[in-house]
């Protein structure tokens, strides 16, 4: 039962099904205003540098990077990466993608506190998504409950990650979706692709955080209490 428990899949399930759905939405509405270009033709580069330069922001590098929605921003480098189907991209889909990223340039260089919290937590949460689980098992096997208990504090830095992860990224958006209209990047009519765009992305880290929350409170409720009585 310690390495198959049925009551797992009541918390693993609705994650699961969350997280299913989510990615279909994404896919969804990014294959499909993918295909809708915008009227000024500017490519999802240029959409960036143009939110950049809103912002006052010369010293952001925006450079390709290999895969598909691997678009992402380094405030450590300072660099934009945005994916060749982004690119070079002039869709909808292309500067929903590329503003959104721009909007988290935007964040670091005002100190949004939220993103500063997500960068200092980055380790933590690495380690607890990779050894938690493990550390945790061995600690119920071994009936250690310190080992335990480092386990569920290192899988609740990865869930504390996820669940300041949203304000980050819905705040991202946000300034994606009105700077778009503000700099003339697209016309009012478009702001709908981009919205289903942002919005479908979102719901990925509504999922991972309902997910990481669940799965937290199995953990809990499982192992949570192993060592606290007496031994008889």
């Amino acid at each position: 039962m310690l390495f198959f428990d049925p009551m797992y899949l009541l918390f693993a399930l609705p994650g699961l099904a969350a997280s299913l759905w989510a990615s279909a939405r994404v896919s969804s509405a990014f294959n499909k205003w993918k295909q809708v270009g915008t009227y000024n033709g500017m490519t999802g580069a240029q959409a960036a540098w143009q939110v950049l330069q809103r912002g006052g922001i010369h010293d952001v590098q925006i450079v390709r990077t290999p895969g598909s929605l691997t678009d992402h921003y380094d405030p450590v480098s300072k660099r934009l990466a945005l994916s060749e189907e982004v690119y070079d991209s002039t869709s909808v889909a292309a500067i929903g993608v590329a503003t959104h990223e721009a909007g988290h340039a935007l964040q670091h260089s005002t100190g949004y506190a939220p993103l500063w919290i997500r960068s200092l937590m980055v380790q933590p949460a690495n380690f607890g998504a990779m050894l938690s689980p493990y550390i945790i098992i061995a600690g119920a096997l071994f009936h250690a409950p310190v080992m335990i208990n480092v386990g569920l504090i290192l899988f609740g830095a990865l869930v504390a990650f996820q669940l300041i992860t949203l304000p980050v990224e819905f705040d991202a958006s946000n300034r994606a979706k009105r700077l778009v209209l503000e700099t003339g990047i697209v016309y009012p009519q478009e702001r709908e692709g981009i919205d289903k765009v942002l919005n479908a992305a979102a719901l990925t880290y509504v999922a991972a955080a309902l997910t990481g929350f669940l799965t937290l409170l199995y953990y809990l409720m499982r192992f949570g209490g192993m060592g606290s009585s007496d031994d008889r």
